[in-house]
């Protein structure tokens, strides 16, 4: 996978109530690893972001978890990854993941989860990055969310290069593939 050393993974701190979430963390944690892709996350030992870091450990993989003192207890820090950095905030841990990843996926989850990916594609629109960022698809989890995106692109309030920067597959490999394909837009002009 060209270029992407470190991949960040946004993540529900709950397991879905489908097994699918789960078969498809394991799925993407087994890719990481077999890639030799250093993983970063949200740093919990619960829910899919638990699960996600478990895989990866287990397949000798390499995990950085990031979380916030006030999520420590809340979320269960996982004791047992490569490297546990608890930071002082949410603004931290986001802008810690940010500079340590070379590219940015999102499965399943809550508002966190989206409200990280979000951020991430704001800040590539804005050209504060050129790092890829994308969504595994998983029972078309992210449906509703990718409609949204075209009703705001259709009725001009994203701009089309902006909306294709999201990646979007329904399995890790071709997602993967999708994000080390990846080219940021050049630098737009805002009018």
């Amino acid at each position: 996978m060209s270029g992407i050393r470190t991949l960040c993974v946004y993540c529900g701190s709950s397991r879905g109530n489908h097994p699918d979430y789960l078969h498809a963390v394991r799925a993407l944690g087994s890719v990481i690893a077999e890639r030799g892709i250093r993983l970063v996350y949200g740093g919990a030992s619960v829910g899919i972001m638990g699960a996600l870091a478990d895989v990866v450990l287990a397949e000798g993989g390499s995990v950085v978890g990031i979380i916030p003192e006030h999520l420590v207890r809340h979320e269960v820090a996982h004791q047992q990854l490569s490297d546990l950095r608890v930071v002082a905030s949410m603004h931290e841990r986001k802008a810690l993941m940010a500079e340590l990843s070379d590219a940015f996926v999102a499965l399943p989850g809550g508002l966190g989860t989206i409200e990280e990916l979000f951020e991430m594609l704001t800040w590539a629109q804005l050209d504060l990055h050129r790092k890829p960022c994308g969504v595994l698809n998983v029972r078309g989890y992210f449906d509703h969310l990718l409609a949204f995106l075209d009703h705001a692109e259709a009725e001009q309030f994203v701009r089309p290069h902006h909306r294709a920067m999201l990646q979007v597959a329904d399995d890790a490999e071709s997602l993967l593939a999708a994000l080390a394909r990846y080219r940021a837009p050049g630098a737009q002009k805002w009018t």
